[in-house]
């Protein structure tokens, strides 16, 4: 390992080059930009080292459209004689900037040893590190058995449906073609995330009655109605939501419960456009709609999380004069977690020993992530999310990436390429 390991200090410069230029690409999801773009660049990139470039593109998929299709890159370097094929995967595309950042956003800024960016934490800098470190072992070890896979995926922020469920979907993860699976997602370089919590997304639309606001007696206001459901939420889902914990070793302390998060509420007149100056109309609101994410346990049955939240509506229906809604289920995942004796994660285990010179922690992420598609539809359980950053700065302002943490990471995916690719002696 410390050829290897020194090979990928040399790189530092390069490390920091690779992860800004990644940066610099604005793939803001949504609405899907820039797609081709980093695809385009990881490809000259990957084929400038040896690797056999695909570029993919997940037609029909949510999102995808002539504007903003759905572009992902599959790169594979096969080593001298047969064996494993290891596959690093890390998904392109960033959240919205918003407010509050005190440097460029897409500057990808070098200072005091952190490269700031939106996505430099999530996950470009993993990106970047596991280029380095499948670059560096190739160079290190050029008579290697099996395979080395890269993919840069897109929509991950968004389901990943336009991704890594359409790369699985078409057989890119069968256990026949890759058998272990490695996603550089910011949970920390010294630990080895086994999985993810569930989720449940649902809107719920409150009805009422339009007519004018000088006269709400004569409509019925949704927006009060909505009103009603966010106090029935707050009196009854949240506590007993707050009640539960799990057994899986999810971080951050707060998401061994369970949550739920309102992620939007409009209700009335559509909001008018920023060059619109002038004054509202006078109506009593006929509708109201809300947008619910709900995390859910691996010990809480899908079909109960539903239930919970049906029981509350169905509550009012009854007892609140004139109250009616729609539900409308937007999208489910299922929780996932990888034993902790399967290779990958022994592997990874043994490399952050080696490497950093102490166990890691095994962790499940509060949020899901691509490890799902590959879990359920690709049929592959071996597969982990490991990689640098530190978890709470994702989708904040003034997110970054520490550059010594990245090369830590990279050593860390070169040793276990080392022990899963190298013959054994």
């Amino acid at each position: 390992m410390t050829h290897l390991s020194d090979a990928i200090a040399q790189k530092r410069d390069d490390l920091v080059a690779l992860t800004q230029d990644l940066i610099r690409i604005p793939t803001l999801n949504p609405p899907g930009q820039d797609y081709r773009a980093i695809c385009e660049y990881l490809d000259r990139r990957l084929k400038a080292h040896g690797f056999e470039t695909e570029l993919i593109r997940a037609h029909g998929t949510p999102g995808d459209s002539a504007k903003y299709p759905r572009w992902n890159i599959v790169a594979r370097r096969s080593g001298t004689h047969k064996g494993d094929c290891v596959h690093f995967n890390s998904h392109t595309d960033v959240v919205e900037v918003g407010h509050g950042w005190t440097t460029d956003p897409f500057g990808a800024e070098l200072k005091d040893g952190k490269i700031y960016g939106r996505g430099a934490c999530d996950m470009k800098g993993g990106l970047a590190a596991s280029i380095i470190a499948a670059e560096a072992f190739i160079e290190t070890h050029p008579e290697f058995a099996g395979a080395i896979e890269i993919s840069g995926t897109a929509d991950e922020e968004s389901g990943g449906y336009g991704g890594v469920a359409y790369l699985a979907e078409k057989g890119y993860f069968d256990p026949a073609r890759v058998q272990h699976v490695i996603i550089p997602e910011p949970l920390n370089k010294d630990r080895i995330c086994l999985g993810h919590r569930g989720g449940w997304w649902a809107e719920i639309e409150t009805k009422g009655e339009i007519a004018h606001g000088s006269m709400p007696f004569l409509g019925d206001c949704a927006v009060r109605h909505m009103g009603a459901v966010l106090s029935e939420f707050e009196s009854k889902l949240f506590p007993a939501m707050a009640s539960r914990t799990t057994d899986m070793p999810v971080v951050p302390e707060g998401a061994r419960s369970s949550t739920m998060n309102i992620n939007s509420i409009h209700g009335g007149q559509r909001e008018n456009d920023a060059d619109f100056d002038g004054l509202p109309a006078h109506c009593v609101p006929d509708s109201c709609r809300i947008v619910i994410d709900r995390r859910f346990l691996v010990e809480e049955p899908l079909d109960q999380v539903r239930d919970e939240v049906t029981a509350l509506l169905e509550g009012l229906r009854t007892s609140r004069a004139d109250f009616e809604y729609v539900l409308t289920e937007l999208n489910s995942v299922l929780p996932s977690m990888t034993d902790r004796d399967a290779p990958v994660v022994q592997t990874v285990a043994r490399a952050i020993q080696d490497v950093m010179g102490k166990a890691p922690q095994y962790v499940a992420s509060p949020g899901t992530y691509d490890q799902k598609h590959i879990d359920r539809i690709g049929k592959l359980k071996n597969c982990i999310a490991y990689g640098p950053g530190v978890l709470e700065l994702a989708h904040k302002p003034d997110e970054w990436i520490g550059v010594e943490d990245m090369i830590d990471s990279a050593k860390v995916m070169g040793a276990a390429l080392e022990t899963l690719l190298l013959p054994k002696n």
